[in-house]
């Protein structure tokens, strides 16, 4: 089996573990992420729809396929 070494984004995750947060605040770092992660889908998904000019019928149309 091949080593893999950790990303940044995994070193820091296991920092932030290591001192045992409780529910709540892991609760709270999983809203963070997906906040953070879905804002930068959405902003790629806007850049693209500029630059292509894709049309909201377009992006119906592939939702439903």
């Amino acid at each position: 089996m091949e080593n893999q070494k950790l990303s940044s984004l995994q070193l820091e995750l296991l920092n932030v573990y290591s001192f045992q947060p409780d529910e709540k605040d892991l609760l709270a770092i999983r809203k963070l992420l997906a906040d953070y992660f879905s804002d930068k889908l959405i902003g790629k998904v806007e850049q693209a729809v500029s630059e292509k000019n894709i049309t909201e019928e377009d992006l119906d149309r592939w939702l439903n396929e």
